[in-house]
């Protein structure tokens, strides 16, 4: 009688493992397009541009495995490389506070109940979806050019006219302001956020008698902290592979002051048909941003607030 009572539960476990089995089966069925995509497209390409990083590959030969030299070349003898860090830091760290700041500003004007707003958010919205194309990038190369729009209206104040996107002194600043016109994609984020606020936390602050400042800086601040978060974290790993203002509008000049990371990377790769170095320059990029990324996941325990956590 034992034995029997084995063999009947070791078939029931065997009917619960065969009917899970199937139901992952199905499931892995449903989601096989993406993991096929995956692993073609992301993970196989990353692999062989690990291995390219340590050969000398010009896309017309055969790598050729030369160990770290790519690396060890690239931080002593490529002075375009520390260039391009330095313009690519400067950038991040420009026009992401000002994109952030700027997209809370309208988002906090687009939280009111007026008449019209959701047209002007969609309007808003516009210049983050055209942004990045190659017709957005000539209109602002134009509008900044020594006869644009821009040294036109400065004229009118007698401010003599510069030629902004080709100005060493002045390019990198016309990029930065082109992506911080780019705010539409944070600000709906923030203002979802700020639509998630209690209302009530405001009330009982106006009751108290605090000021307008006072409640953006206690209330609005700490409750909006997981979405200033999330957005940081995008917005700063979109920085460090911003490619297309530089490229399309500055060409990395004057005299290499616009000379975004990824802008350098496309040259080794598809002007010098260097790949060798290219892969190494793709996996310091990564390396840059998951140490920045990581950095601000440490830090986000002491600035972000979740409610659900306590304020933890």
């Amino acid at each position: 009688m034992p034995e029997q009572a084995d063999v009947a539960k070791y078939n029931s476990k065997s009917d619960k493992l065969h009917k899970q089995w199937k139901v992952d089966l199905i499931g892995f069925a449903f989601i096989a397009p993406w993991l096929i995509g995956f692993l073609g497209f992301i993970i196989g390409p990353m692999i062989a541009s690990l291995y390219f990083s340590f050969t000398n590959y010009d896309l017309l030969s055969s790598p050729t495995w030369i160990g770290l030299d790519n690396y060890i070349n690239m931080f002593t003898n490529d002075s375009r490389f520390w260039q391009a860090i330095k313009v690519t830091f400067i950038f991040v760290f420009g026009s992401v506070p000002l994109k952030l700041a700027f997209a809370l500003f309208v988002a906090m004007l687009f939280n009111t109940k007026r008449r019209g707003v959701g047209l002007y958010r969609t309007l808003y919205y516009v210049p983050s979806i055209l942004g990045g194309s190659v017709a957005i990038a000539v209109v602002w190369k134009q509008l900044f050019g020594r006869d644009g729009a821009i040294n036109d209206i400065l004229s009118l104040f007698g401010i003599p006219s510069v030629s902004w996107v080709t100005s060493p002194d002045f390019a990198l600043s016309t990029l930065i302001i082109l992506v911080v016109w780019q705010f539409g994609s944070p600000m709906l984020i923030f203002l979802a956020g700020l639509k998630a606020i209690p209302a009530e936390l405001y009330e009982a602050a106006a009751v108290d008698g605090a000021s307008p400042l006072h409640q953006f800086i206690k209330i609005t601040i700490p409750m909006l902290s997981p979405v200033i978060f999330f957005n940081l974290v995008m917005q700063t790993i979109q920085g460090f592979m911003a490619f297309t203002q530089s490229f399309l509008i500055t060409e990395g000049g004057p005299m290499d002051r616009t000379l975004f990371y990824a802008v350098y990377l496309y040259e080794k790769a598809f002007a010098h048909f260097d790949m060798g170095y290219a892969s190494a320059l793709a996996w310091i990029l990564l390396l840059i941003c998951g140490i920045f990324t990581a950095f601000i996941f440490r830090t986000a325990k002491s600035w972000v607030y979740y409610e659900s956590e306590g304020g933890k």
